[in-house]
């Protein structure tokens, strides 16, 4: 997400940064650049202007001209503005209700609503430790409810059964009554959506929040349709009273328009980022961290969060352990190290995060993908437990046998073997005690063009 923005506006940036004095001029043509690039990333109008009026006003103000460092200051503003625009900080779920407290989700058809109810499950089950139950009021999709049921399964949520030849609300009403008796905390109510916003379905789900009155009505939009996704919210909003805004989608975002417009326009704060379609890519947005990340700072806490949420702390001790004791490091350990990667995301996920690497070329990030990971792991899968325990007997004839057995090719293998002995030596250092050592000279040893050096053009 915000990959097109965080360029522009780096390069942007990188020019003024580095002035000793800013003038008007200096920053009429930085903020001319500004405006291109959120109107390039579908920013709302309005939502620029406002933007480059507060910054234009913020960055001529005393507080940047007498600052020492000039540049820096004025994309400080730049990171205070951005926040502004996205709500300041995170707005969590308002879930202090008599229990069961009620969510409903709205939205438009595609928008990704059922598989956003079973993240939003799945997030209070394992986060905030909730009994959740599940609910569909979708009559016009019978596939809906089915889904909405598989899904439940999967995240361990409890799911109200519901039929085609109901009525939305006495669906709700009797979920409710089986959620007070079974001590459920959350019910998430799954509706109806449609291609477009029309009367019809409005009225309809007037009537359903009327009558179950929900601490949280939660609006769904995909990110992907940009300032439109605002407008749809707003248009959602004078129906109904929305406390809030999902967006979807955001990994196949490269623009973010969505993200900066969707405060402005209709003052509900964004609540939650949709990330992937696994039912764990959810995560709370946090507008400061977004910020930093658009600006190419990363978001070391979120990257902090993920790892202690999904690392398998067993597996890393154990490993440690093997390393320590000088047992060396081999290609299975290697392949359990690709697979909690991709736990967290992959590696594109981890670098995103990382401080300056949203100026990494389109090239390097699209070589660092999970296509990669997907390939390397097939190399090692088709290596015999021989192989992947002693590496250096994979020669000639069976480097041509694990690639024949992977779809890959010989030098796909060897480029494998290449990065699998950078980490050995990696591993080694670590376990002599030279872990400070190592630290000092990772710069040195990462490959030309950071991360992403670890996947040669082929």
């Amino acid at each position: 997400m915000f990959d097109n923005l965080t360029e522009r506006l780096g390069q942007t940036l990188k020019n003024i940064s580095g002035k000793g004095r800013l003038t008007e001029d200096n920053i009429k043509e930085t903020m001319r650049e500004v405006r291109m690039a959120l109107l390039e990333a579908d920013v709302a109008l309005p939502v620029v202007r406002e933007f480059v009026a507060k910054v234009k006003e913020h960055a001529l103000g005393e507080e940047v001209g007498k600052s020492l460092n000039p540049g820096q200051a004025f994309i400080k503003v730049v990171q205070k503005q951005l926040e502004a625009v996205m709500g300041e900080a995170n707005e969590e779920l308002n879930l202090a209700a008599t229990p069961p407290a009620v969510v409903l989700m709205a939205g438009l058809q595609g928008a990704g609503k059922t598989t956003t109810v079973a993240k939003l499950a799945k997030y209070l089950i394992e986060r905030q430790k909730k009994k959740v139950l599940t609910v569909s009021a979708d009559v016009y999709r019978p596939a809906a409810i089915k889904q909405l049921e598989t899904l439940s399964g999967e995240v361990k949520a409890e799911f109200f059964p519901s039929s085609a030849d109901q009525k939305p609300v006495d669906i709700v009403n009797t979920a409710l009554d089986h959620a007070r008796k079974a001590f459920v905390d959350v019910v998430l109510v799954d509706t109806a959506g449609r291609l477009a916003v029309d009367e019809d379905m409005m009225l309809e789900i007037k009537q359903l929040h009327s009558a179950i009155n929900p601490v949280e009505t939660l609006f769904v939009v995909d990110s992907m349709t940009g300032q439109d996704a605002a407008n749809t919210a707003k248009a959602f909003d004078e129906a109904l009273p929305l406390t809030g805004v999902v967006l979807t989608k955001t990994d196949g975002d490269a623009r973010g328009g969505a993200a900066l417009s969707v405060r402005h326009i209709t003052g509900k704060p964004i609540k939650f980022l949709g990330i992937g379609e696994k039912t764990d890519a959810l995560e709370p947005f946090h507008p400061e961290r977004v910020a930093s990340r658009i600006l190419g700072m990363g978001d070391v806490l979120s990257l902090i969060e993920e790892v202690e949420r999904k690392v398998d702390k067993d597996k890393a001790a154990k490993l440690a352990k093997k390393v320590q004791k000088g047992k060396g490091f081999d290609l299975q350990d290697f392949k359990e190290q690709l697979e909690q990667m991709r736990n967290m995301g992959g590696m594109m996920s981890l670098v995103d995060k990382l401080p300056g690497m949203g100026s990494m070329s389109a090239q390097i990030k699209d070589q660092a993908g999970d296509k990669q990971f997907n390939q390397m792991e097939a190399i090692i899968n088709s290596m015999t437990p021989g192989e992947r325990a002693r590496p250096d007997i994979i020669k000639g004839s069976r480097k041509k046998r694990i690639a024949a057995g992977s779809g890959t090719q010989i030098q796909d293998v060897n480029r494998l073997l290449k990065q699998f002995t950078q980490m050995q030596k990696m591993m080694k250092k670590m376990s002599g005690g030279g872990m400070k050592k190592m630290m000092r000279n990772m710069q040195g040893m990462m490959p030309p063009g950071g991360p992403g050096g670890m996947f040669p053009p082929r």
